[in-house]
């Protein structure tokens, strides 16, 4: 699978991976800072954004369709970032390609096993009909009830688009997502490790990297360390991008 891209800046290459339900565009708040020392590339993962849509989705073949990347754009090493499930398919494409991987940066994830906590999302989601709305306020509305956040409803609603009726369509591929949810949440592959170096900064108000985690992430990533940005939550790159961008830059 070719994934769809974008790029800014030159210099050294440095691949950023976004988080579920996201896309390349979520790190365009940060990915300009980073652009002034090297060339971002921000792909949309598999069924996310405009890349392809597929029945099948887990961590290897996301992974695969990573280094399917690097290989189209001729892209020998390059440092790598990923945030949430993009910081699980960062890893495991550090795991599973190492010698593409100069150093590893992952967002608020860990390698372990996850909760399935979006369940409630994916219903309503999906619950919705589309052809039925006029404009995005009454989507918004209509996700309420079960989306009490309109930051998340804003964020979710970046996924629509419409078609070629002026009706309202998912860009991503939201049923095959949802259908492969119980694979996203299961623990990594397992049986190699990555011996360069890796940084995990967590979210001092996030519970997503915790205390029992640091071995785990040792065994897989033994040269790493975790650093914590006190004042961001989960999306420590949009709560905290200044701060941020500095530990980023400094590591790499």
């Amino acid at each position: 699978m070719q994934l769809h891209f974008q790029q800014l800046g030159h210099g050294e290459p440095l691949v950023l991976l976004h988080g579920l339900f996201g896309s390349g565009d979520n790190w365009f708040g940060v990915a300009p800072k980073l652009a002034v020392e090297f060339h971002v590339f921000a792909p949309d993962l598999r069924n996310h954004g405009h890349s392809p849509h597929h029945v099948e989705m887990d961590y290897p073949l996301m992974a695969t369709d990573v280094e399917k990347l690097f290989a189209a754009q001729k892209i020998q090493s390059a440092h790598v970032i990923g945030h949430s499930m993009g910081g699980k398919v960062a890893m495991q494409f550090a795991l599973d390609f190492p010698a593409r991987v100069k150093k590893l940066v992952v967002v608020d994830m860990a390698p372990r096993a996850y909760a399935q906590s979006h369940d409630k999302i994916f219903a309503a989601l999906l619950a919705l009909e589309l052809n039925l709305f006029q404009n995005r306020q009454q989507i918004e509305e209509a996700l309420a009830p079960e989306i009490p956040s309109l930051n998340l409803r804003r964020f979710l609603l970046k996924n629509l688009g419409r078609d070629d009726h002026g009706k309202f369509v998912w860009k991503m591929n939201l049923r095959g997502v949802a259908e492969n949810y119980v694979h996203l949440g299961k623990v990594l592959r397992g049986g190699k490790t990555f011996g360069n170096p890796a940084l995990f900064i967590r979210g001092g108000k996030s519970d997503y990297i915790n205390a029992a985690d640091a071995a785990e992430i040792l065994i897989l990533f033994p040269a790493a360390e975790i650093q914590t940005i006190a004042t961001a939550n989960h999306w420590v790159h949009a709560d905290a991008p200044e701060e941020f961008v500095r530990l980023v830059l400094e590591f790499l």
